[in-house]
């Protein structure tokens, strides 16, 4: 039998596990975490629907192709709470520890170019990088905004980290920025979130 299709298949098989790994993200209509399955799935088609308010021409299938493998590394390095300040110490080196194993189950061809990707995610530089990060931090905050304060409750979120974290949508679309602040002042208003 060809080893690539044995490989390709124990890596498909590796990847049902990501149905596994618990974010700290809420579902909207119900109070149970999302999965990182369900994670990439839902920005993936996120891009789809709100690719046309990019502020620069992008292509699409590559923000989804990111979307759905920039997450994998969680395999092997856990997830990641964005707003815990001493587990994101030291998650850049358990993410690239994690790239190594996870990509380097695929033949070389393919795992450099799922490699590429993943690494040009992380850089952000590329407007296709920026709209993928802008994505994957638009969907948790609008399971917050529309679950009742969710994991920003939760964890005592303050307004200004928000404002941090989901600073990427602000140089990748300006159309999707007014939407966000005027979630976050909405938000802060209805006692979501702290002020700080």
């Amino acid at each position: 039998m060809d080893d690539r299709i044995i490989k390709d298949i124990e890596f498909i098989v590796e990847l049902d596990r990501m149905k596994t790994i618990l974010r700290q993200t809420n579902l909207i209509t119900e109070d149970r975490r999302e999965d990182d399955a369900q994670h990439s799935w839902h920005i993936a088609v996120m891009s789809m629907v709100l690719s046309d308010y990019s502020n620069e021409e992008i292509d699409v299938n590559k923000v989804i192709k990111m979307l759905l493998i920039h997450d994998l590394v969680e395999l092997h390095a856990g997830d990641t709470f964005c707003y815990d300040e001493e587990g994101n110490k030291d998650k850049r080196q358990r993410e690239v520890e994690a790239a190594e194993k996870i990509f380097g189950m695929l033949d070389s061809r393919k795992g450099m170019e799922f490699r590429g990707l993943w690494d040009e995610f992380e850089e952000m530089e590329t407007p296709e990088a920026l709209f993928a990060s802008s994505m994957d931090r638009l969907q948790p905050m609008l399971n917050n905004y529309y679950n009742g304060g969710g994991s920003w409750r939760k964890h005592g979120v303050a307004q200004s980290d928000i404002y941090k974290r989901i600073s990427p949508v602000k140089d990748s679309s300006d159309r999707l920025w007014e939407f966000v602040e005027h979630m976050i002042e909405d938000a802060y208003n209805r006692g979501l979130i702290e002020k700080r």
